[in-house]
């Protein structure tokens, strides 16, 4: 029974009613996901380079065999002689057979590229949450531009249908003509292949639905079965063209890269230390012998001469140039293209009011032409010609205001407005 019940409301749980119910299904899914998977790669890349600040600190035991008696320690010469010289043989701390166990720990004091690297992390953090938020608007813009598409294409339908009324009307009242010779045969023919062609029309609709529909289900994992009712509630705002941002934070990491392998070719102070417990059966009394040995230092490292360093840091010059060109020629790109959308406003609202005049006047047109139709003052190609113009200027009316709707978008997106309040 519960397994019903669950059957019965996925259908419930995988739609929307709202635009809101859209864009909360886009930041769950995997596509906004992945994005923030980037995000935490470049979150843990940064943990990585503080992490070498820390001593690193070592555990190790040992066993070790020689061939001849070993030292277990480093004994001075001094006291060395005094045991040797000993009558007493005293036990010596020399075996074949060596177990030691201690610890030992490295930790850097001054290792300037470390700090540098854990710049560059940051700003490609930066980058990662920039190029998120980009993507997620493109996304909800994608969802915006489809479900105006889906209300284009609803109302050209709508308009279909009534045009395919019409006809079939008028085929009713032509074929009680023809039946009575008042009307040749080929009329009906005429009728007929109007019918077909809005059959035709019709279909490629459903197939233009049917793929904003899977673009809509791709990014939210909901399949809407109509357009859902939308409208500005916000004008749009304009100004930094923010969609630029994850390629300018890029474009620090890279500037940063270069210094860090400048840094590389720095002095590096390095501290190190270990301590030592050391067992063994001396090998001139068979007695057992115990011995401490410990050490603490700091390392001065300076490097004269890298030509692969050299070389690493010319190539991340290289590199930071080719990410400022990719960044002017963006700039350049998205300028041109907000100035072209944004001059493309005013004339799309203005197309929108001449078309809305368009369609009633077409439709006041045809009116007459059915009745001049029908008094047999028009012929059937005239009439039909009539018919296509109100559908035609309809179509133009709604892919108009997607148009508009798309514009918007797109604008949105360049200047990384928030979308879901822009949209309701």
């Amino acid at each position: 029974m519960n397994k019903i019940l669950l059957a019965l409301s996925i259908p419930y749980i995988l739609s929307a009613t709202t635009m809101g119910e859209l864009f909360d299904a886009l930041k769950n899914h995997s596509q906004t996901k992945s994005d923030e998977m980037v995000i935490q790669k470049a979150k843990v890349a940064r943990s990585q380079a503080t992490a070498k600040l820390y001593p690193t600190i070592n555990l190790f035991g040992t066993y070790d065999n020689y061939s001849t008696p070993t030292g277990m320690v480093s004994v001075p010469p001094n006291i060395l002689v005094g045991l040797v010289k000993d009558p007493s043989n005293p036990t010596q701390p020399f075996s074949y057979n060596i177990y030691r166990g201690g610890a030992n720990f490295a930790m850097p004091i001054f290792v300037k590229s470390i700090y540098s690297t854990a710049d560059k992390a940051k700003a490609l953090q930066k980058s990662a949450r920039a190029k998120k938020k980009i993507n997620l608007l493109q996304n909800e813009a994608i969802i915006v531009g489809s479900n105006a598409n889906l209300e284009y294409l609803k109302a050209l339908k709508k308009s279909l249908n009534i045009k395919e009324k019409s006809l079939l009307e008028t085929k009713k009242t032509l074929k009680i003509k023809v039946d009575n010779g008042r009307s040749p045969a080929s009329a009906l023919y005429k009728i007929d292949d109007g019918l077909n062609q809005v059959s035709i029309a019709k279909n490629s609709i459903d197939l233009q639905k049917q793929k904003l529909i899977s673009s809509i289900e791709a990014i939210t994992g909901i399949r809407v079965d109509n357009f859902i009712k939308m409208q500005e509630v916000s004008q749009l705002q304009s100004g930094e063209l923010a969609s630029l941002q994850p390629l300018k934070e890029k474009v620090k990491a890279s500037r940063i890269g270069v210094r860090i392998e400048k840094e590389k070719l720095y002095p590096t102070v390095l501290a190190h230390g270990s301590y030592a417990f050391s067992s063994a059966t001396a090998y001139n009394n068979d007695k057992d012998a115990n011995e401490e040995y410990g050490d603490v230092g700091v390392v001065v490292n300076i490097p004269l001469l890298s030509m692969s360093q050299y070389e690493a840091i010319a190539k991340s010059k290289i590199e930071l140039r080719s990410d400022e060109i990719a960044l002017e020629k963006l700039k350049d790109e998205l300028s041109a293209k907000a100035n072209m959308l944004q001059t493309s406003l005013p004339l799309l609202e203005n197309s929108i009011k001449l078309s809305i005049d368009s369609v009633n006047n077409k439709e006041k047109l045809l009116d007459i032409a059915k009745v001049n139709y029908k008094s047999g003052r028009l012929s059937t190609e005239e009439y039909l010609r009539y018919e296509d113009d109100v559908v035609d200027a309809k179509a133009k009316l709604y892919q108009t205001k997607a148009q508009k709707w798309q514009t918007l978008m797109e604008l949105a997106v360049l200047y990384a407005n928030n979308i879901e309040e822009m949209v309701r």
